[in-house]
């Protein structure tokens, strides 16, 4: 782990920070690194059941990459092929939650749409900046923001780089509450702990069925989610919920 990138794990909820404040948590070629190794170790236990994914201070989320490093790739091919922290963040096999407080920008938003759920501050502003810049978003944005908002308005913010605020944000769908500054993190935790008392290979297979729904047509969707259901349904945990049910007990789940 690098010090601008914070790792912390509470009971089954994992919680990774940007922790560079005073650079809007812009990532650095070693944070993208730090990230993705986060991620793996979240993958690799059998502990952690659901993640929370935030930006130190009350400023920034993440500014997206920094922009001082990008002149530091040789080539645009090796820009094209360097370690992405959006991808990883997007291909977590648990669930992930985005805890946005004040700018997501570019990366930063990517990487707030790479999690599963969003919720946001107040003060929380989304932009898609860098058509202001000389390019494009390269971590899924338009994808991201299609699917989320719908094409005119991704349209609108790819087109124009120009921020919305996390009442707009929520009103298109871009994320699924708004709460006061001071109350965000906690609020992030305690959905993720709501998550993580559920069964966590179901949750895992949701998650991959919730990708499959954006993906498929939807008839093979929906066989799709009928082999999960079927893989699920075999599971010890799955077993164990149905025993609970019929002897009116809380179940036990042991990601079994």
């Amino acid at each position: 782990m690098s010090q601008d990138v914070l790792f912390e794990v509470t009971g089954h909820v994992a919680v990774i920070t940007l922790n560079r404040p005073q650079k809007l948590n812009a990532v650095t070629p070693d944070m993208a690194k730090a990230v993705e190794a986060a991620i793996a170790q979240v993958d690799a236990s059998d502990t952690i059941r659901c993640v929370v994914i935030t930006g130190a201070g009350e400023k920034a989320f993440c500014a997206g990459s920094d922009i001082a490093t990008l002149d530091s790739y040789e080539t645009p091919w090796d820009f094209r092929n360097r370690g992405d922290y959006c991808d990883a963040v997007r291909l977590c096999r648990k669930p992930t939650i985005a805890a946005v407080n004040g700018y997501a920008l570019g990366g930063g938003l990517e990487t707030a749409m790479s999690c599963d759920i969003r919720i946001a501050s107040t003060n929380a502003k989304f932009a898609a900046p860098e058509i202001k810049l000389g390019w494009i978003g390269g971590g899924g944005m338009a994808a991201g923001l299609v699917h989320s908002i719908g094409a005119s308005n991704a349209a609108l913010m790819i087109l124009t780089g120009d921020p919305v605020d996390a009442e707009r944000a929520r009103e298109w769908g871009l994320v699924s509450e708004v709460t006061a500054p001071e109350s965000l993190l906690a609020r992030a935790v305690a959905l993720a702990e709501i998550i993580a008392s559920r069964a966590p290979i179901a949750a895992e297979t949701a998650k991959l069925n919730l990708k499959a729904a954006h993906a498929m047509p939807y008839e093979k969707a929906v066989e799709y989610e009928r082999d999960l259901q079927t893989i699920c349904f075999a599971t010890q945990d799955a077993a164990e919920g149905r025993a609970a049910f019929a002897e009116k007990r809380p179940p036990v789940f042991r990601r079994r």
